[in-house]
């Protein structure tokens, strides 16, 4: 894991690669606790006899549920040291390349794209790429915006 210690650390790291998180699997099981939990229940998700003669041959994550594995696979690659309040800020583009199927393996690729000063600290973009053991598609690019804020601020 690399961590970023200091607001030159994290400038200097504009343009770089920070690194690649492990591989975890994506079960039925991970698929119907997200579709529970956003109520999102699409047969394509949590229906397996269905799915199996639908589109995709299996059942697919959702988009979303990507998504939502950042955090936690970006915790793998890098952290941001010290005070400062870690605040999302936004997306500014997200797309999904290629259906996680059931049973696939992914992990996160994080590079920085841009460092920005604010008032209150700094403004980091990131490029999150998930990708999917054996597939020379990636899953999802994701462009996040997060605010480092001093404590002060």
């Amino acid at each position: 894991m690399r961590i970023l210690n200091d607001s030159d650390e994290i400038a200097a790291a504009a343009g770089s690669e920070l690194g690649v998180s492990h591989w975890i699997e994506i079960n039925q099981d991970r698929i119907d606790m997200f579709a529970d939990a956003t109520g999102d229940r699409q047969w394509i998700h949590v229906d397996p006899e269905r799915a199996a003669e639908g589109p995709f041959g299996a059942t697919i994550a959702h988009g979303y549920l990507t998504l939502s594995l950042l955090p936690f696979l970006g915790a793998q690659v890098f952290a941001f040291a010290g005070e400062r309040a870690r605040v999302n800020y936004g997306l500014n583009r997200v797309r999904f390349m290629t259906p996680v199927l059931v049973g696939s393996k992914v992990r996160l690729r994080v590079e920085v794209l841009d460092v920005q000063d604010i008032e209150k600290g700094q403004q980091v973009t990131l490029q999150h790429t998930v990708e999917i053991e054996g597939s020379e598609k990636p899953a999802c690019i994701a462009e996040t915006v997060t605010l480092l804020m001093e404590a002060s601020a």
